[in-house]
């Protein structure tokens, strides 16, 4: 592969990404911790694997989303689905490399509203269209404790590709983390939009919401007829 013409590509801009489902927006601990708090408030298990939380008052909360608002190594966004005004989850866009054109997407926080929803994947690919195709990142990475097994699943079903464990990689929480690593590379990413936008379709759900394909099987075919 002939990089001779690569430039440098910029870092993520605290900026709104609009979706039919879900908008996307810089995380604001003024405006988001209140409908974060009570999405997550009485869910404890949603920071299991998390390197921060569960926070047991509302003022904590917002003490933790400030110090990501502010940090300058992640761009943050608040996750509100167009069923509601408020923000039910977050998630980053980090270890970020825009010398080589890398970039991670992390410290993802999906409350039970958003888990295994049609927002919770609109966020994902609004998130891998952004970084791919406006910004022009070569590669995208998702990296969890090996042990959490949803997560791994969910890195599958998007479309990203195992590459290993990093045995010992960190320490959370007083305990050891393997990390899975997986990644998504710019030269896949036009069958993976084009899987994720056929699936996002309204027409590939019933009037219940139940999905009629999978997203896995618009990538095995993206001919497939809705």
């Amino acid at each position: 592969m002939n990089l001779a013409d690569w430039k440098p590509v910029p870092l993520p801009a605290p900026l709104t990404l609009a979706g039919r489902l879900v908008t996307l927006e810089p995380l604001s601990s003024t405006r988001h911790t209140l409908g974060i708090w009570q999405s997550v408030f009485g869910h404890d298990e949603v920071w299991r694997w998390l390197g921060d939380g569960p926070y047991s008052r509302e003022e904590d909360l917002a003490t933790a989303l400030a110090a990501k608002e502010a940090g300058t190594t992640a761009q943050f966004f608040a996750i509100i689905p167009s069923s509601t005004a408020d923000a039910v989850g977050y998630a980053s866009l980090m270890r970020m490399d825009p010398a080589n054109g890398v970039i991670e997407v992390g410290n993802v926080l999906f409350s039970q509203a958003l888990q295994r929803t049609p927002a919770a994947t609109e966020t994902m690919y609004l998130m891998a269209s952004y970084i791919f195709d406006e910004l022009g990142y070569r590669r995208y990475e998702w990296k969890c404790n090996a042990l959490n097994l949803p997560s791994r699943r969910a890195a599958e079903r998007l479309g990203f590709t195992f590459e290993g464990i990093f045995r010992q990689h960190m320490v959370i929480k007083g305990q050891n983390r393997d990390t899975a690593w997986y990644s998504m590379l710019d030269s896949e990413w036009p069958a993976r939009r084009q899987a994720f936008e056929r699936w996002l379709a309204p027409q590939n759900f019933d009037q219940d919401g139940r999905q009629r394909r999978a997203l896995a099987t618009f990538r095995q075919d993206p001919t497939l007829a809705l």
